[in-house]
């Protein structure tokens, strides 16, 4: 998992099992995230679809911008004005593919996870680097 700022740089990683649901992980990327001030919003895929998730992140101050699934029982949370920054989710996908450069994040040869969560940072520093 990814969190990155407006202009797609990384702020953020976090790597996990990939039996583990998205939403329950969407906390704990923003809890590590490498910068003091707190994202205003948090745009995300309809993964992060989830009643108890909004209010969670809505009593932190954070905004959940996402899509709302197809075959959602309860009634919807967001209107389509909000969903309009949903557009820029474009600029997510850009970075994934920046960090796809590095072809040991493509094809994971690391058996032990920290050393593929290393290799993931050090991707994503010298991203940073090569922006500025």
């Amino acid at each position: 998992m990814l969190l990155i700022d407006g202009e797609g740089l990384p702020l953020g990683v976090d790597t996990e099992s990939a039996n583990t649901a998205e939403v329950n992980l969407i906390e704990r990327l923003v809890d590590r995230r490498t910068t003091q001030r707190q994202p205003q919003r948090l745009i995300y895929d309809k993964a992060g679809d989830s009643d108890p998730l909004r209010e969670r992140l809505a009593a932190r101050g954070i905004e959940l911008i996402c899509p709302h699934r197809r075959n959602r029982k309860r009634r919807p949370t967001q209107d389509g004005r909000k969903l309009r920054r949903y557009k820029r989710r474009y600029k997510v996908e850009r970075t994934i593919a920046w960090l796809q450069s590095f072809r040991r994040l493509v094809t994971r040869y690391e058996y032990h996870a920290h050393l593929f969560k290393g290799f993931v940072q050090l991707a994503c520093l010298f991203t940073t680097l090569q922006r500025f």
